[in-house]
């Protein structure tokens, strides 16, 4: 069963009635077992819909060196920083030296006098350094503002075009995809030749500029490609590249550096990252083709999606795009971006965080290779899967649900990743991927749930927006509350992993809490809109615009006028 688009188009995409294409999956969500099993190969089966998982795929490698080159920096700042210059100084060990001594010994030393000779143990030592770290105020700057602010700030007007010029200024959305990777890709590629910070913080500017119209643009074509049944699934799969390009970042940034390629170690490591976007870029631009906008999403004839679509101008379709803005949609917002700011700053001090314990490159790029990718990978796909299934049985809030429960049981594993020594806090960190990381994909399918096709690219790039200069730009805080407990009496090891429990476990719990806040109001909205349209809409049966009773109204949740 399937059904027909809604007869109530908009101009700008006036067709026939036998040209409407039809949802590849019904919405239907009392199918049994073997009924679903049974759809999923008839999709598997459709030439149109294995291409519309060719072009899943692509955009997953799309995202993967997206979050690739992005991270490389997390990776190699310690080499990178020895060499331009950048950050704070600290005691260190002395690799080249005869006889190197302990790293958590060299660590104990505050001051440039003592760190090349002292007593440990009642032995003398001279294997110690004074240098670069790569930490301090100057990395966490490249790591967030630099970097995110344009990455955001970008987002907002690329997102707004492409909904209310798609037909005219944007032509093809999946174009300007394939351009913004090889703008990027070409960005971090040069950032292997670098000589100076101000050289690198360009780049990483250049970078967030190209990254900007990735997960908008991509997350918009996917929502068209997908019908709601395996929309869930679909952004999981995508946000595949979260943890795919993670774990490769650490395999390049700790194997390709160590290998020390013509004695230029990290240089190689950017220039790798580099070349394979520009590749997959321009298959963007040859293969990929814009699907009808939303034509996989359920039939709405709400007062709002209608209105938005029929606005006669600029100013009438930004007056209704605001009234899309619900307390619930808000709070979705910012619960995601505290979640999301545990991720960052967890991300950008793993690397750190392990060297402190004295772990080499080749120990960290050995586990950290495969747990994000393997834990990640198996949270994302497994959250939008539950969530799929939840949603059915309780409407579009079981999908909050399966947030907030998530982080919840994930928060003690990632307490015992700061707790244990190597290798038990490896082994601590793969669960809590797994359990922590159900929130991406699923977040974003309640996003795109909530608003109309016509202004989804906005949406997302504004939700990105919020969520990444809140949680992008929160490591900037790290070197101010590890000061604290350096002062307070604690040794340098010791403040960033109490520092890390602040605002790693830490905002794991008020994430949730945030999520389970926004499930009150969404449910109330929910019952405020059924009430709504119980006084307005005549009770008769329309086979355009129905929808499952027990779904809730999710599509309406954004666009009916309060």
């Amino acid at each position: 069963m399937a059904l027909r688009s809604n007869s109530r188009r908009t101009p700008r995409f006036e067709e026939s009635e036998e040209s409407v294409t039809e949802p590849l999956i019904s919405p239907s969500l009392d199918m049994n077992t073997s009924e679903k099993s049974a759809k999923f190969f008839s999709f598997l089966s459709s030439k149109q819909n294995l291409y519309s998982i060719y072009v899943l795929l692509l955009f997953l490698i799309t995202y993967l060196l997206n979050q690739l080159d992005r991270y490389m920096l997390a990776i190699v700042t310690k080499p990178l920083a020895q060499e331009i210059h950048y950050g704070d100084q600290g005691c260190m060990t002395n690799t080249s030296a005869a006889s190197p001594s302990p790293q958590v010994a060299c660590q104990k030393l505050t001051n440039q006098s003592s760190c090349t000779q002292f007593i440990y143990n009642e032995t003398i030592f001279g294997g110690c350094k004074w240098d670069y770290t790569g930490q301090g105020f100057d990395y966490q700057i490249l790591a967030g503002p630099i970097f995110i602010l344009i990455y955001t700030f970008a987002a907002i007007p690329v997102g707004i075009a492409a909904d209310l010029y798609n037909r005219k200024f944007f032509t093809y959305m999946q174009v300007l995809l394939g351009i913004s990777l090889i703008f990027w890709s070409v960005c971090t590629l040069l950032s292997g030749f670098v000589t100076s910070y101000w050289q690198l913080a360009l780049l990483r500017f250049g970078l967030g500029l190209g990254e900007a119209g990735c997960t908008p643009f991509a997350t918009s074509l996917i929502a068209d490609y997908f019908g709601q049944e395996l929309r869930g699934l679909a952004m999981g799969v995508y946000n595949w590249g979260i943890y795919t390009g993670y774990s490769l970042s650490y395999a390049l940034g700790n194997f390709i550096t160590d290998a020390n390629i013509n004695n230029q170690g990290w240089r190689w490591s950017f220039i790798i990252a580099g070349i394979p976007g520009i590749v997959i870029g321009f298959i963007i631009l040859l293969t990929v083709k814009e699907p009808k906008r939303g034509q996989k999403n359920l039939p709405s004839t709400t007062k709002i999606e209608s209105s938005i679509g029929n606005a006669t101008s600029t100013k009438e379709k930004f007056k209704q795009m605001f009234k899309l803005m619900r307390p619930s949609l808000l709070l979705l917002c910012i619960a995601s971006s505290i979640r999301n700011a545990a991720g960052y700053v967890w991300a950008y001090n793993t690397q750190v965080y392990f060297d402190g314990l004295g772990q080499t490159p080749t120990q960290i790029g050995t586990w950290m290779s495969w747990i994000p990718v393997v834990g990640g990978s198996i949270g994302v796909v497994f959250g939008g899967f539950i969530s799929d299934r939840v949603v059915k049985r309780t409407g579009p809030h079981g999908r909050i649900w399966v947030l907030a429960l998530s982080q919840i049981m994930s928060s003690p594993f990632a307490a015992g990743v700061l707790f244990l020594d190597p290798p038990y806090c490896y082994f601590s960190l793969l669960p809590n991927y797994i359990i922590g990381e159900m929130w991406v994909g699923v977040a974003l399918a309640v996003l795109v749930e909530l608003v109309p096709a016509d202004v989804r690219t906005t949406a997302v790039a504004a939700y990105f927006f919020i969520i990444s200069n809140i949680g992008g730009n929160m490591p900037l805080l790290v070197p101010s509350v590890k000061r604290a407990f350096i002062n307070a009496g604690y040794g340098e090891v010791d403040s960033l992993r109490n520092t890390l429990y602040l605002f790693f476990p830490g905002e794991y719990i008020l994430g949730a809490v945030l999520f389970l806040v926004s499930l009150v109001v969404l449910h109330r909205d929910i019952e405020y809109i059924k009430q709504q349209q119980e006084e307005k809409v005549p009770a008769k049966e329309d086979t355009h615009s129905q929808m499952p009773s027990n779904y809730g109204s999710a599509s309406t949740l954004a666009t009916d006028d309060q």
